[in-house]
């Protein structure tokens, strides 16, 4: 591990220290925990993941209209 500084606001270190008391761990430790958990939600790898996890998730849905109704209507508005 590499050893690091941060500044935190009062606030912020009373709250993490807090948490830290009640699961019985570091704060480093949260701090981690923190920092991986905003590395797996922004990875470019994790991109796609989230992308396939949502692939057609409006597929079944009645209250749009079709796409090509849409563009049909772009077309129309560019023309007049």
């Amino acid at each position: 591990m590499i050893r690091t500084q941060i500044y935190l606001t009062e606030n912020e270190k009373d709250q993490l220290e807090a948490i830290a008391n009640t699961r019985g761990v570091k704060q480093s430790e949260l701090i981690r925990e923190a920092v991986d958990e905003l590395i797996e939600k922004y990875a470019p790898s994790q991109r796609l993941v989230r992308l396939r996890k949502i692939r057609g998730l409006w597929r079944d849905r009645k209250d749009f209209p079709a796409l090509r109704d849409l563009r049909k209507g772009w077309s129309q508005r560019t023309k007049n």
